[in-house]
């Protein structure tokens, strides 16, 4: 027998009388019918209904009511999510690339990624009730600069490839700018990498050169090389007299590096590296299924006003005072606009708070016995591979082994690891990938041993294999430079000082915990207690993004809902949710719609249109997306010039890419000329952008698609539930009209996106999954 479904949406006038009594709506919208009718009588209304109708022009009016399903209660929605999690396999991951296991100490995770005190802080533009926050993230930044060997680094980028791809940007603007020309990547960097480094550089004009760091002669002129430190294989390589050879030839030198390793390898910027560049997720923040995690960027000092993203600094308040906020803000882009250095804002802060949290926790003799430890496990694991005959290519190692399988094929042992729920990586037909982590145990070892082994009894003991402690590269590349020497990292080591020092910094900022942050829309969303719950389970947080998809059913059922629902929301065709950041979001819809008009031999439409009272983030997207801006004029109350743009689109027509418009307005006006003003770009033969910085006032009211947009980005962190964490995490997936659908961004590693889709924009595909 089947109990027929209830439905107890609180639209419902009469509630069933099976319906549970606790719902989301009473607990958690603020204002109640009388505190309604005082403000509708501020405003000079009898109902919701009639401000609503001054405000949104009826003819863009939905008129029915959006297909999504009926609403829940809070208890019945975490069973809901409980069911779907449990069809997540949390296999212990040895895959790498990248992305690692860890231990986040509960003290961090208690008290910060679970504690709304931190994750609904708003972005710190009022430094004076930021100060805990940015304490926290020039935490970061000084542990970024120590372990780099570099002198400055910013607060955070949103993951390894696209602070990859920012360092290939900015070394093209020091190095003089213009298309034609190009930057050496190492075949020996992560694959993710190099292809978000490609889709950046091929918007930029700058061709992609691959291969050997051994053997490349600089015969073809870069202005910039990438490796990766250790490499992708796991091999620890000495680039020294390659970042000289580059230095001679002009080129700038760009690493890749694990943070971790930095604590027994000499740091980047001891090697001749310019920029360093890597992700802090290994530092207590789980893997996610991809994100969300901080990625780091450092450099030297004197390209600090070419630098991507937020920068802490030390001040003095108005008593004399040490006090910190953001500083050199004339780089970025809602100051410099088209001239910014990038269009990333505020990135990933909730997650380089605990990347920081995670290293004064722990301290330089914690790191470091953190690190030893992993190295000495891989050194045993290859040691005992080879005892058992099999080949390890990688005479060099820190955490990756790169093994050739004696006796059967790569499938075959990876086939036997899944019954064992094991995952490793897959580099060809005969060899695979083993990457260790902080949460490798001896069972772990041994059982890794066994499957190669194919079940037969060892014929050592682990103690055996762990007689040699010396590190496995050359003694040259041991670290020598003192690290994490300031106090802070050297004073709160039991979980009491932990405790007393995160609630100190917290007590320091102002949270939704204290009262409303009426900034800007970024506050304009939830972050309800039910709706956090399930980011720290361990079916969504301990999942590598490149596991096999059967693994991951919980989290392909949960995109296809969410991108079904934003499609209905958006009245468009199809959802990426790729991008892990709104600036991405826009990034990635105007490289669409870029792809779209190449795909129609119109590749020279490369005018984008930007009315003057957009935030800045719109004109510097369009430049990375290889647009040239050309202004539209506003009226004296903010709002699009019709006739300024109608002369603009024709003046451009034959070059016209796109307009991008955000709607409601940066002034939160619906106007009433939207439809003209689609009509207008569409007659000459461009796409419509429309920005959903604003979606919040659109949901159930009117569409983008039915507006006449061709593709949107929503700003997961304005419009739902997703925590704005004291400025990141965000997501900012892309909704597209049907025309468009094939241009969704794909990935190298995993089947996703359009079948002509841009290449990836964010390094996981799916971004920041997780949350």
């Amino acid at each position: 027998m089947k109990l027929t479904s209830i439905s107890t949406d609180v639209a419902t006038p009469t509630p069933h009388p099976f319906a549970w009594s606790d719902r989301f709506l009473h607990r958690h919208i603020g204002p109640g019918p009388e505190e309604v009718r005082q403000m509708l009588g501020v405003c000079g209304f009898g109902s919701l209904d009639a401000l609503i109708d001054e405000a949104v022009p009826a003819s863009i009016r939905l008129r029915t009511p959006l297909n999504l399903p009926a609403s829940r209660s809070e208890h019945g929605l975490l069973a809901e999510l409980r069911g779907i999690a449990a069809q997540n396999q949390t296999f212990r991951s040895f895959i790498g690339l990248g992305y690692h296991d860890c231990i986040t100490p509960g003290v961090i995770q208690r008290n910060i990624l679970e504690n709304p005190g931190w994750y609904t802080q708003y972005t710190p533009y009022q430094a004076e009730i930021a100060q805990g926050r940015l304490e926290a993230l020039l935490n970061f930044q000084t542990l970024v600069t120590d372990l780099t060997g570099l002198e400055i680094a910013n607060a955070s980028l949103l993951d390894e490839g696209t602070a990859a791809a920012e360092a290939m940007a900015m070394c093209h603007a020091i190095k003089g700018g213009g298309e034609g020309q190009s930057i050496f990547v190492s075949e020996t960097c992560h694959p993710q990498t190099i292809e978000v480094l490609r889709t950046r550089a091929d918007a930029l004009g700058v061709a992609v050169v691959t291969g050997s760091h051994h053997t490349f002669d600089f015969s073809t002129r870069v202005f910039a090389v990438l490796v990766q430190y250790p490499a992708t294989d796991g091999t620890v390589h000495d680039f020294a007299a390659f970042a000289a050879k580059a230095h001679l030839a002009g080129a700038m030198v760009i690493v890749a590096a694990d943070p971790l390793s930095l604590t027994l390898l000499k740091p980047p910027g001891e090697f001749g590296a310019d920029v360093a560049v890597g992700s802090t997720q290994r530092f207590g923040v789980p893997l996610g299924y991809g994100g969300p995690h901080a990625a780091y960027f450092a450099t030297r000092d004197a390209f600090k006003r070419h630098m991507p993203g937020r920068l802490v600094g030390v001040s003095k308040d108005a008593r004399g005072k040490a006090a910190l906020r953001l500083t050199l803000q004339t780089r970025e882009q809602h100051i410099r606009r088209e001239k910014a250095t990038s269009n990333i804002c505020t990135a990933q802060v909730l997650l380089a708070v605990i990347a920081s949290m995670y290293a004064v926790y722990h301290g330089r003799e914690g790191l470091t016995r953190i690190s030893q430890r992993v190295h000495r496990m891989t050194s045993a694991l290859s040691r005992g591979l080879q005892h058992l005959g099999h080949e390890v290519l990688n005479e060099t190692h820190f955490d990756t082994l790169h093994v050739r399988v004696a006796g059967r094929t790569a499938r075959d042992l990876v086939q036997d690891m899944e019954a064992h729920r094991v995952n490793v990586r897959v580099f060809d037909a005969q060899s695979v990938g083993i990457t260790l982590d902080e949460a490798v145990s001896v069972e772990d070892l041994e059982l890794l041993l066994r499957v190669f082994n194919q079940g037969r009894p060892l014929p050592f003991t682990l103690g055996e294999l762990a007689a040699d402690p010396a590190p496995s590269w050359d003694a040259s590349l041991n670290r020598t430079s003192p690290f994490l020497t300031h106090p802070v990292f050297n004073r709160y080591h039991s979980e009491t000082e932990m405790l007393r020092y995160i609630r100190r910094l917290e007590s320091r900022d102002l949270s939704l915990t204290t009262s409303m942050i009426p900034l800007g829309s970024c506050t304009m969303k939830l972050n309800a207690t039910a709706e956090m719950l399930p980011v720290t389970w361990p079916e969504f947080g301990r999942l590598h993004p490149f596991a096999p998809a059967h693994q991951a059913a919980g989290y392909q059922h949960l995109f296809q809902q969410l991108e079904t629902w934003l499609s209905e929301i958006t009245g468009f065709k199809a959802t990426s949710l790729q991008p892990n950041a709104g600036s991405q979001g826009e990034y990635a819809g105007l490289l669409v719609i870029r792809r779209y008009h190449e795909s129609r031999g119109q590749g020279a439409r490369n005018i984008c249109l930007i009315p003057t009272s957009a935030h800045g983030t719109n004109p510097a997207s369009a430049v990375m997306a290889g647009m040239k801006v050309v202004a539209v004029a506003c009226d004296a109350l903010g709002n699009i010039d019709v006739g300024d743009l109608k002369a603009k689109a024709a003046q451009h027509s034959a070059q016209l890419s796109a307009l991008m418009v955000t709607y409601p307005s940066t002034h939160g006006v619906f106007e009433e000329t939207i439809g003209e003003i689609c009509q207008v770009i569409h007659s000459h033969g461009g796409q419509v952008y429309m920005d959903g910085a604003n979606m919040n006032a659109q949901v159930g009211l009117c569409r983008p698609g039915d507006i006449g947009a061709d593709v949107c980005h929503l700003n997961l962190h304005k419009t739902f539930c997703i925590p704005h964490g004291g400025g990141g995490p965000g997501v900012g997936p892309i909704c597209v009209a049907g025309h468009l659908a094939p241009f969704l961004p794909r990935h190298p590693l995993v089947t996703t996106g359009g079948a002509q889709g841009i290449g990836p924009i964010s390094a996981a595909p799916w971004g920041s999954a997780s949350i």
